[in-house]
């Protein structure tokens, strides 16, 4: 099986929030990022909106975060497909500062046409990219968030 690869980044120092730590927000976009490199390992880079105006639209994300990363931190994004059908990508990215998990997120994107918003079925060549990619889920995936019932 073929492998994505690994989406590296450094924690800025205006991503740092009032508590001296990465604000939530910038945990998303560091993931936004790795979401835009495994598109393009796929077949769906710039070149392939502009050809097509298709692209992927995430419709529902979960984050966990994990741990306080610090300013300049080296983020390293491994990104799993966890599954696929004709329309819609499930991905489970896995965010790491020197090896340890700090933050994860799990998405589902839709592949839509741009010019009439509505969902379109992945070419073929896309479709052989992602099976060749689709690995087991980690195993925090599928969590839901809920308060447990007492009784």
């Amino acid at each position: 099986m073929t492998t994505l690869p690994t989406h590296r980044e450094a924690v800025r120092p205006e991503w740092i929030d009032y508590n001296g730590h990465m604000s939530e927000a910038f945990y998303v976009l560091v993931f936004g990022h790795a979401t835009d490199g495994v598109m393009a390992y796929l077949g769906m880079d710039e070149a392939y909106r502009t050809h097509t105006g298709r692209s992927l639209y995430t419709v529902e994300a979960h984050v966990r975060y994990l741990r306080e990363v610090s300013e300049g931190a080296s983020l390293a994004v491994t990104s799993t497909v966890a599954a696929f059908d004709d329309k819609r990508l499930h991905l489970c990215h896995e965010m790491a500062v020197d090896g340890g998990t700090v933050a994860t997120e799990e998405i589902m994107a839709l592949h839509v046409d741009g010019a009439t918003g509505r969902t379109a079925p992945f070419p073929d060549g896309i479709r052989d990219n992602m099976r060749a990619l689709t690995a087991s889920p980690p195993a925090w995936a599928g969590r839901r968030i809920a308060v447990p019932a007492r009784g």
